[in-house]
């Protein structure tokens, strides 16, 4: 932006997604200004079938020296046999090999709150109500 002009704002409720990256951009900017150069590392560890199916698994992010869990999906019929457990250190081995100090997650009271915490993750904020009728649970663990 150039002058005093202020910028107009224009919604758009099905954008592409490329559109992230440039809203993303100035935000990056200005946070590496503070902190240095931001490094984001996707990672995948994927549960397949003997057919090579994928049906489970994990999607995270390490970034600014944490790795965040997007997604850990063990499917119903194999919970409670360590899947899980197995799927979640071998994640946090990878965050520890890629420099993060921690790893963060949410879930829901449905879900998996006690997994985590048997897992040595601590409730770190709760979102009442999301979604209707349960809470949304923030686990963090420190990994060194």
């Amino acid at each position: 932006m150039t002058g005093d002009a202020r910028p107009r704002i224009a919604v758009d409720e099905k954008p592409d997604a490329s559109l992230r990256d440039e809203i993303l951009k100035p935000l990056r900017a200005y946070n590496e200004s503070h902190v240095g150069p931001i490094k984001a590392e996707q990672l995948a560890i994927t549960l397949r079938g003997a057919d090579g199916a994928v049906t489970g698994g994990l999607w995270g992010v390490s970034v600014a020296g944490w790795m965040f869990v997007d997604l850990l999906v063990v499917p119903e019929e194999f919970r409670g046999q360590g899947l899980g457990s197995d799927v979640l250190a071998r994640a946090e081995a990878i965050a520890r090999n890629r420099g993060c100090i921690g790893i963060w997650l949410h879930t829901g009271t449905f879900q998996a709150p006690g997994f985590y915490e048997k897992q040595g993750y601590t409730s770190f904020g709760t979102i009442p109500d999301y979604p209707l009728g349960h809470d949304t649970v923030y686990f963090m663990k420190r990994l060194l």
